[in-house]
């Protein structure tokens, strides 16, 4: 709990010293869109198993929609079988849509680092293979340079021991996972991976965020 709470910080600070030089707002990005008249935005995240990571940002306020699904590969319309052999290239990731006026993009990236653990390779505990490779997919510019700016300061903050095998890239097609995948611990909490997992994970991720929480 420790590692959380000093990463925690560390990325706050990161984020406000940002936003008190160049504000990314002030820039337009590549990927808007009009969603019921509010302006929303596309970030694309890979930390593990989907399950988990789906789970966490559906409690931030600000997140409109997360849709689970697989990027990064060779094969067209893959399927989880296909991605779970590890063959297809794809990565398991989370595409969430926000509004920015209500969450930033950093903040977004403070979420996404304390989801998961960012050292392991190719892994998410026993969960192993490149589909579940720690990744950003950055839709534009400015989501490249915030992500790999935060990736050199939390490297060098010493929040972590070993060193960071995020990879940071730019978007490609996303594939939308199968309907079952979808709202997966919502529908399945009873579920021992889902109990074991995946609860645990939840119940941190919403200590540590509990002031950027959903109020309902």
């Amino acid at each position: 709990m420790q590692r959380y709470s000093i990463l925690s910080c560390l990325l706050a600070l990161m984020i406000s010293a940002c936003t008190q030089g160049e504000n990314s707002k002030d820039k337009v990005p590549e990927d808007m869109e009009v969603s019921n008249s509010i302006k929303t935005e596309k970030a694309t995240f890979g930390g593990g198993c989907f399950w988990c990571t789906e789970a966490q940002f559906q409690y931030l306020e600000g997140v409109t929609r997360v849709e689970s699904g697989y990027e990064g590969g060779t094969v067209p319309d893959p399927t989880y079988d296909d991605v779970s052999t590890g063959t297809t290239g794809h990565a398991e990731v989370i595409q969430v849509t926000y509004d920015p006026e209500k969450i930033s993009y950093e903040e977004l990236l403070q979420a996404f680092w304390q989801s998961h653990d960012p050292t392991q390779l190719n892994r998410q505990g026993n969960d192993v293979g490149t589909q579940y490779r720690s990744v950003i997919f950055y839709h534009n510019d400015n989501q490249r340079e915030l992500a790999e700016l935060y990736m050199k300061k939390l490297q060098s903050s010493g929040a972590y021991d070993k060193p960071l095998v995020t990879e940071i890239t730019a978007a490609t097609d996303f594939y939308k996972a199968e309907d079952y995948h979808q709202d997966y611990y919502s529908q399945n909490g009873s579920q021992p991976y889902c109990h074991f997992v995946i609860k645990p994970k939840l119940e941190k991720f919403r200590k540590v965020f509990k002031d950027k929480l959903k109020s309902n």
